[in-house]
């Protein structure tokens, strides 16, 4: 096979929608491929799983209005102090150690008034502000989500 020859099939292919050319006779063999030499890689796409950190979290999509309607009420009723982190409430410093804050109790600015655990790491929440808290949101150890009130309380 001469150059004109290949040449000529060297066009044919790359006009056409053609990837992969083979010739073969008796004296010249001719492969032409055309695009990457390896195949790109495939990929599929799956559903987002749902974890279910906790069985009342199965049941948050129905009580989403309800939650609204409450932390509204709460507002109204005070100022939210609010989870800054993802992590788990703790109202104490330990089990046998006695809560950091009781409803009802007048807190001074810097003064601790529950953890939250992210990552073993406990973090202090502390007050912004001298306040009297009003309503204890969450209960010990459970979970909590960036945003979710941890206080109703009472600027003094």
């Amino acid at each position: 096979m001469d150059i004109k020859d290949l040449k000529m099939l060297i066009k044919m292919v790359t006009e056409t929608d053609i990837t992969e050319f083979e010739l073969e006779n008796a004296e010249d063999k001719v492969v032409i491929k055309r695009g990457c030499s390896t195949a790109a890689p495939q990929f599929q796409m799956q559903a987002p799983v749902a974890y279910q950190y906790a069985p009342q979290a199965a049941a948050a999509p129905a009580t989403a209005p309800a939650a609204a309607a409450a932390a509204v009420a709460e507002k109204e009723q005070g100022d939210v102090v609010t989870s800054p982190i993802v992590g788990t409430f703790y109202r104490a410093p330990s089990p046998e150690a006695a809560a950091y804050v009781e409803v009802g109790k007048v807190v001074e600015k810097g003064e601790v008034l529950c953890i939250v655990e992210a990552m073993k790491l406990m973090n202090e929440i502390e007050a912004e502000f001298k306040c009297k808290i009003v309503k204890i949101c969450k209960e010990n150890a459970q979970p909590v989500e960036y945003g979710d009130a941890l206080f109703v309380v009472e600027k003094l």
